[in-house]
């Protein structure tokens, strides 16, 4: 499983159904977990995005769909970045083979 991060911006449709119904953002949880994404933190937040929310999906393509369906509604504008744990980052910087750039040669001059 991936671990993603999606940062969620409400439109002002979104803003008027989480005002007259504030569990409608926990219902919303449940319609994650239904459709493949396993919903492992969340967070209103202040600032530019509304709710971060830390998730884990088996892979890109199903967090695509994910985000395209629940775009679709006209509620949310969704950013997802995908995740990779800082020690696994680590660890992957360390096996990077370095190639060494190939010389090249000055091209001659047309006189």
């Amino acid at each position: 499983m991936g671990t993603y991060i999606m940062l969620s911006k409400l439109t002002p449709e979104g803003r008027k159904t989480i005002k007259e119904r504030p569990g409608r953002i926990k219902e919303v949880d449940q319609e994650l977990e239904a459709m493949g994404l396993k919903v492992i933190k969340q967070y209103a937040t202040l600032g530019p995005y509304d709710f971060v929310n830390i998730v884990e999906a088996s892979d890109n393509e199903t967090v695509g769909k994910i985000s395209v369906d629940l775009c679709s509604r006209g509620t949310i504008e969704i950013m997802t970045l995908a995740a990779i744990p800082v020690d696994k980052f680590i660890s992957s910087l360390k096996t990077v083979k370095r190639v060494k750039p190939k010389k090249t040669t000055k091209a001659k001059k047309d006189k």
